[in-house]
């Protein structure tokens, strides 16, 4: 089968693809039949600052084509997507089955990369900052995967404004598209703030501007891979606080809400409440050209590879 991989950092050049042999599903595991993977912004900085080469995990999304030992409510020939930890740029990837939710009919393996995964660190972003009705609402790196559905998590929530932070003029029209009342750029002197809440995807230097356009009592969530730091005396002069949110960390303490999330993810799908945005599906050999469009903040919603 194919798998890309990479053995130095670097920028995108450094990936290349290789054939192997298929893996076996061990116990507790499913093999998968990719159909689709989701590219994501900490898998890109992995291979450029990661160290050594590093085994590209990501959300995957296809057909159970095994079962490992042990495994129970799950069978060869379900459509399953699930946050795959190691080899996700395959043609076959193996998924812990407790990692792997059943895909609707109706819906494509794409679609389900797009919103599963992405969808469920904006809604316990959202969550995490507890909204209230009537609220102003400013979310960076708005026209991301996760972005995009913020945007909508705090439309439907009932926001009274909902900017959208972005990195270039060229992404307005689309995050508009998607519910953004108003946009600004990361270069703007004015984000027109002050906001009750931010939901931050960048991190970095951008973090300690987030929390000077705070409200008096407002909330950042701070869920990116990108770092950064905080003056306290930041929040303190405006009785603001400052949340972190990983999903990893609702997956494995608070399995019952994970679940509840992920179902009503489809639901508001069904209900037309979210939509899915992806950019572009690439051709998994050309996992370097997907790698590119995210440094380069050149995508418009999700980057999908596609064997």
């Amino acid at each position: 089968m194919l798998r890309m991989r990479h053995e130095v950092d670097g920028g995108p050049e450094v990936l290349f693809a290789e054939e192997v042999e298929r893996p076996g599903a061990g116990a507790g595991q499913v093999l998968v039949r990719v159909e689709a993977v989701g590219v994501t912004l900490p898998t890109v900085r992995k291979v450029r600052e990661g160290g050594g080469p590093v085994s590209f995990g990501g959300e995957i999304a296809g057909e159970v084509v095994a079962l490992g030992a042990g495994v129970t409510g799950l069978g060869v020939g379900d459509r399953v997507t699930g946050l795959c930890i190691a080899d996700a740029y395959a043609e076959f990837a193996v998924l812990h089955a407790a990692m792997a939710s059943p895909i609707p009919d109706g819906a494509t393996a794409v679609e389900a990369v797009a919103l599963v995964r992405s969808g469920l660190v904006a809604r316990g972003a959202y969550e995490a900052a507890r909204v209230e009705p009537g609220e102003s609402v400013l979310v960076t790196a708005a026209a991301s995967g996760v972005g995009t559905l913020a945007l909508q998590h705090a439309k439907a929530g009932g926001a009274a404004r909902v900017v959208a932070a972005v990195s270039s003029a060229g992404k307005a029209d689309f995050v508009r598209g998607l519910g953004a009342d108003e946009v600004v750029l990361y270069e703007d002197a004015d984000w027109g703030a002050p906001y009750d809440v931010i939901l931050d995807g960048v991190g970095g230097d951008l973090l300690g501007r987030a929390v000077r356009a705070l409200a008096t009592g407002g909330r950042l969530v701070a869920f990116s891979s990108g770092g950064g730091t905080v003056e306290a005396y930041e929040l303190l002069v405006r009785g603001a606080s400052m949340i972190g949110f990983q999903m990893r960390a609702i997956a494995a303490g608070r399995p019952e809400l994970y679940g509840r999330w992920l179902s009503e993810l489809w639901q508001m799908r069904d209900a037309g409440v979210l939509r899915t945005a992806v950019h572009e599906e690439i051709p998994l050999v050309d996992a370097a050209r997907a790698h590119t469009l995210i440094e380069q903040r050149r995508n418009l919603g999700k980057v999908v590879l596609v064997p």
